[in-house]
């Protein structure tokens, strides 16, 4: 919120007179840093770094997701936000970031560094090391062009390469009461929960506009969209955009 202070018109003038004219850059805008928490509710180590998650997801520069593997299913309960795809993408994560196993709880902030989940300091350090370095993004933009399709455009930038553009699904909160396994007994919550992932096209540094039919995304019921940019396909993120994902019948 821009606060406004009444100068007196003398005063104004003196200053005008005084200093020469300057005009401002125009700042480039800030993108949002992503973090990707890996968990499941098989573990009962992931509860703290569930509850930081929640934390940062209410902080408007942070894009943060929960994303749940599928490895700690068999170990007496199933975790119904689980996925193989969360899975790979963790796998990937791992050799990208010359980690020598997964692990959760796992927070991946931009695709190119990773923490414990529950260590706040060094998981706060990592985004604040982020937020230092980041370099002008080229622009992502979400457009709702007809009932049950999305139109994203990336404006040019730099990348090397080909970079992957993924389309994530989530919803807002979920609160799960879990029966059995490490957790049973708990009733836990989560943020931005994720419930889909899948590549939708790529970009090579032009800008570049896709139609995306997200029909079962829909029919899913599931609540926001994040669009992420991403070197390769699990490289360092280089833009991302998010939504809610509603969609007016035309």
């Amino acid at each position: 919120m821009v606060s406004l202070r009444v100068i007196p018109v003398f005063v104004a003038v003196l200053v005008f007179a005084a200093s020469p004219a300057r005009t401002e850059p125009a700042s480039e805008p800030a993108q949002p840093v992503v973090v990707e928490l890996f968990t499941s509710q098989g573990c009962s180590s992931c509860p703290p770094a569930d509850a930081y998650l929640m934390q940062l997801a209410k902080d408007p520069g942070i894009l943060a997701l929960s994303l749940h593997v599928d490895y700690w299913n068999g170990l007496g309960w199933k975790d119904p936000f689980s996925s193989p795809e969360v899975t790979v993408r963790q796998r990937s994560y791992a050799r990208n970031l010359g980690a020598h196993y997964v692990y959760t709880p796992q927070m991946v902030v931009m695709g190119a560094a990773h923490a414990v989940g529950s260590n706040r300091s060094d998981v706060a350090r990592l985004i604040a090391d982020t937020r230092a370095g980041m370099a002008p993004a080229p622009t992502v933009a979400i457009d709702h062009m007809a009932r049950n399709t999305l139109t994203i455009r990336v404006g040019a930038g730099q990348v090397k390469g080909r970079a992957t553009v993924w389309l994530v699904s989530y919803d807002t909160r979920h609160e799960t009461r879990v029966a059995a396994g490490e957790n049973g007994g708990r009733t836990l919550a989560y943020s931005n929960v994720v419930r889909g992932i899948r590549s939708v096209g790529a970009w090579d540094g032009s800008a570049t506009s896709l139609t995306v039919d997200v029909t079962e995304e829909m029919n899913d019921g599931y609540q926001n969209c994040a669009v992420l940019v991403q070197a390769g396909e699990t490289g360092p993120i280089v833009a991302s955009a998010s939504m809610p994902m509603r969609i007016a019948a035309r």
